[in-house]
């Protein structure tokens, strides 16, 4: 049970807040890079600021506040450049680093004044990775971003998910070290969900939860493994300080305020060795849907059944008036880790986890439970002869709403029909 001052002091992300410095020393994700295949403006909310996420004419990707700081026009609206963005309403243009480099009144009616040299907007530095935009908020130097190694794997098809999920980002970055959770609402009650019966499957015996380097990892052993099992020996990793990775697949939890998150998943699926070699020419990204039309909390799908418990605890949750018990253990690990990171950065120290030494970011691996399930080239017999295998090959079973363009897509680079969440898998004919 936390007391209500430290309870916001893990949820409030402000720049001036404790929380909101340590997050501002990370590099996080915000959209995707094909996106801007279509866009070349985004309006974003990041951790509190209204920012405006763009593309220029060179290919120059760019994050600065969304206001122009002559009359606080929308620069959301504004024109991309060959050198950044011009503003819509009377055509001030700024580069990626914020400096205003062309005032069209001012610079033919009075060039000798060189008015421009006086204005700034607040920009931040952006990067491309792994089909994901990457932005950094805090102060110089800035850290190298991650180089994980899944970003590098080859023969496999990528995706990127975002969603906006209405409550605070650390209740669902707590769920990154639950364990718990997974037996109870993915396999017992997402069972009920769909099938309507009533029978529970396997549940925990033991669990522990580890520091390293990148984050936490947790370990279990069901009633149905044993401490031989990759689940115990090698762990899940909740990736410091707002990320999941299960193997194939990164999730973030980005604060867009203290109320709001992005989430934000990067999903890789290996093709049959059938079609390799295989080059991915883009990544697709597309958002998925929180509630259906009806307005009613979509439950049928992993992330969505996340979702609907992260939201279910209100906009901030009140540890307060929790109750917490054994299973509970690297929750509090994890919360008093922050607590000692914001300390640090608050004392003028670095914090954990900050990339600086290029020789040490270069394919960065993590523990990974069954790698070679993920990564091992395999036909498309063995993939559908595998009693795990062939669900994730059959659909996007994570989360709701898949394009049927994204689906095709994906049928089209493993040569097998994708349908929709029902476990069934029909190779493609040729």
């Amino acid at each position: 049970m936390l007391t209500a001052e430290q309870n916001d002091r893990l949820v409030r992300v402000g720049p001036g807040t404790p929380m909101g410095q340590l997050l501002r020393r990370y590099w996080m994700p915000i959209a995707g890079v094909s996106e801007f295949d279509t866009l070349s403006t985004k309006a974003v909310r990041l951790m509190g600021e209204d920012l405006v996420l763009y593309k220029d004419l060179s290919g120059q990707f760019g994050l600065v506040q969304r206001q122009c700081p002559h009359r606080r026009a929308d620069l959301s609206h504004g024109m991309v450049e060959t050198e950044g963005l011009r503003c819509n309403y009377h055509g001030w243009q700024f580069n990626h680093q914020g400096a205003c480099v062309h005032q069209p009144f001012e610079d033919t009616a009075h060039p000798e004044r060189n008015a421009k040299a006086r204005v700034q907007l607040t920009a931040y530095p952006v990067q491309a990775k792994g089909g994901l935009l990457w932005v950094y908020m805090g102060p110089q130097p800035v850290p190298l971003l991650p180089d994980w190694e899944a970003f590098s794997w080859d023969n496999g098809f990528t995706q990127v998910v975002l969603s906006e999920v209405p409550c605070n980002w650390f209740q669902c970055q707590e769920n990154s070290i639950d364990p718990v959770h997974f037996e109870w609402m993915h396999e017992n009650w997402g069972n009920r969900q769909r099938t309507g019966e009533v029978r529970f499957g396997a549940t925990h015996l033991k669990l522990d939860f580890k520091e390293f380097e990148h984050g936490f990892t947790y370990h279990r052993i069901k009633q149905d493994t044993s401490e031989v099992d990759q689940a115990w020996t090698v762990g899940r990793v909740c990736l410091w300080p707002n990320g999941f990775f299960l193997g194939e697949h990164f999730e973030w939890r980005v604060p867009i305020d203290d109320e709001n998150t992005l989430s934000v998943t990067w999903k890789y699926t290996r093709v049959p060795r059938e079609r390799e070699p295989y080059v991915q020419a883009s990544i697709p990204t597309w958002w998925g849907p929180v509630q259906d039309a009806q307005g009613r909390w979509i439950d049928t799908h992993v992330m969505n059944q996340d979702f609907l418990a992260w939201v279910g605890q209100g906009r901030i949750a009140d540890r307060s008036l929790e109750h917490l018990s054994a299973s509970d253990r690297g929750i509090v690990a994890m919360r008093r880790r922050f607590f000692e990171e914001m300390d640090i950065v608050a004392q003028g120290g670095e914090p954990k986890a900050v990339f600086r030494d290029p020789s040490r970011n270069v394919r960065v691996p993590l523990p990974m439970v069954y790698g070679d399930q993920i990564t091992q080239s395999r036909t498309c017999d063995e993939i559908l002869a595998h009693p795990t295998l062939k669900l994730f090959y059959s659909a996007y079973i994570f989360q709701a709403g898949q394009p049927t363009a994204v689906r095709d897509m994906v049928s089209h680079a493993l040569g097998m029909e994708m349908n929709e969440f029902d476990g069934v898998v029909i190779p493609r004919k040729a």
